[in-house]
């Protein structure tokens, strides 16, 4: 998994409260057995008509937002099923960053188990991100995780909290595997030592 230190990305809005997950990706593209491909299908039902042409009544799809990769919405983000298809898509599609008030705590925690960094903002905080993103073009946000800090070219300043073990998870590239693996010599010694044993019965 690649690690996550610092970014400077074009901000998109979905201005909507509890964005549930099929709503993220919709039931019907979850066939897929690899992590890769759902970025196309994000958001496909806000994002495209009844006949598959691009909507443009959804923020995402004006031109001002491509490339985006922070997504700022409302709270209880990520609700819904707990479909790991979600932070997939979001991350496929080119998102690194999402904030929000609030998250389902399964999304939540699947975020940091694929690269993908959550920030909670208070819901005063997140307006105002809002306000910014609507009032410049091509708005962007400096996102650096080694300081807990956001910020913008228009004097904006935030910490962010973030528990500290989730953070070296995105900070060193770690998935439960990966950490895991950083343990490598250790569990070869241990299992040297209980086939030793077992031998020697």
């Amino acid at each position: 998994m690649e690690a996550f230190k610092k970014i400077n990305g074009i901000v998109a809005p979905v201005d909507r409260v509890n964005v549930d997950t099929d709503a993220i990706i919709p039931k019907q593209f979850l066939k897929r057995i690899e992590r890769t491909g759902f970025g196309q299908f994000l958001f496909y039902e806000w994002r495209f008509d009844e006949e598959g042409n691009d909507n443009p009544a959804f923020e995402m799809n004006k031109p001002r937002y491509e490339g985006a990769s922070v997504l700022i919405s409302r709270a209880n983000f990520g609700c819904g099923s707990s479909r790991e298809h979600a932070p997939w898509a979001i991350m496929d599609y080119g998102f690194r960053v999402v904030i929000a008030p609030s998250y389902a705590d399964i999304f939540y925690n699947n975020c940091f188990k694929n690269g993908i960094l959550p920030i909670k903002l208070t819901e005063a905080q997140v307006d105002d991100l809002f306000i910014r993103t609507a009032e410049h073009q091509g708005y962007k946000l400096n996102v650096d995780l080694e300081n807990n800090t956001l910020s913008d070219d228009f004097g904006l300043s935030i910490s962010f909290e973030l528990d500290e073990h989730r953070r070296q998870f995105l900070l060193q590239g770690l998935d439960d595997i990966g950490l895991t693996l950083k343990h490598a010599d250790e569990i070869s010694a241990y299992e040297e030592r209980h086939a030793a044993k077992l031998f020697a019965r």
